[in-house]
């Protein structure tokens, strides 16, 4: 620990990594391991509920399609996107914050020459590393409901990554804060729960007013994920706010780069000042 604490300045200073990262990233997927069949079965089940309930049960109220295909094609990539979503925001919360707190685990990996900057690092891309587990099992229920149009779909385990970050960095921020795993409610409802709803996953964002379409584009992460896995899958998305099909994707992917870099390096040095008193 005071190595730690000599080690700098703990305000906005650019993470120290080296090679450990791996082992707290391998810590955690052999910990995983051990418990694939519980994490498995809910991504598994849960798209096809989903598919069940709004693609069969609403999209047969829904005449002439959405955007040019089937209701069940529209929501796919959204049901991709979500799944990155949860399963890197509540890695990186709950169970971020149980290894911290009550397991201890952290304490006991930085006694070790694996520092700090390290184990935060790791642990983002664990979750990281755990939406593209999830997103890869959606993404075969999806190709097996004949979903899939595009042979871009390819990549969206590497989209699923990159967006995993994205939501592992936020949910870190949010655990360097938590008084206790209570608060992860405030996030849940207040951030989640939006995002869910209103990030173009169930309908067209062209589709609400003007002011609510820059809100999901401005803020939402999850709305950039959306899009960029809804090329992918079907080779097109709806444009809105007046900028083009391309322009959207292409500010899409300079959003979640620079957003994620600098949340990225924000919850490190936020738990750095969470762990190191």
């Amino acid at each position: 620990m005071t190595q730690q604490r000599n080690s700098g300045s703990l305000g906005s200073r650019l993470p120290q990594l080296t090679y450990r990262v791996w082992k707290v990233w391998r810590r955690n997927f052999e910990v995983f391991l051990k418990t694939w069949h519980v994490n498995f079965l809910p991504s598994l089940f849960e798209p096809i509920l989903y598919l069940a309930a709004f693609g069969f049960g609403l999209g047969a109220l829904i005449t002439g399609g959405v955007e040019g295909g089937s209701y069940l094609q529209f929501i796919g990539p959204g049901l991709i996107a979500i799944s990155v979503m949860y399963g890197s925001f509540f890695e990186c919360t709950y169970a971020s914050f149980v290894r911290m707190y009550f397991q201890k685990t952290f304490d006991a990996i930085i006694a070790t020459p694996v520092s700090v900057d390290e184990v935060i690092a790791g642990e983002l891309l664990w979750g990281a590393t755990r939406a593209t587990i999830n997103a890869t099992i959606v993404l075969g229920v999806i190709a097996a409901f004949g979903l899939v149009s595009s042979p871009l779909f390819l990549l969206v385990p590497v989209l699923a990554f990159f967006g995993g970050l994205l939501f592992a960095a936020l949910a870190m921020c949010f655990t360097a804060v938590a008084p206790d795993i209570d608060f992860f409610n405030f996030p849940t409802f207040l951030f989640i729960t939006p995002m869910f709803l209103l990030s173009g996953t169930f309908f067209p964002l062209s589709l609400v007013p003007d002011a609510l379409q820059a809100v999901a584009f401005g803020v939402l992460p999850l709305t950039h994920v959306v899009n960029l896995t809804r090329e992918l899958l079907i080779g097109k998305i709806e444009p809105f706010l007046g900028l083009s099909s391309e322009l959207l994707l292409g500010l899409s992917i300079v959003w979640i780069a620079v957003v994620t870099l600098v949340f990225f390096v924000l919850a490190i040095n936020l738990m750095k000042r969470r762990l190191i008193k």
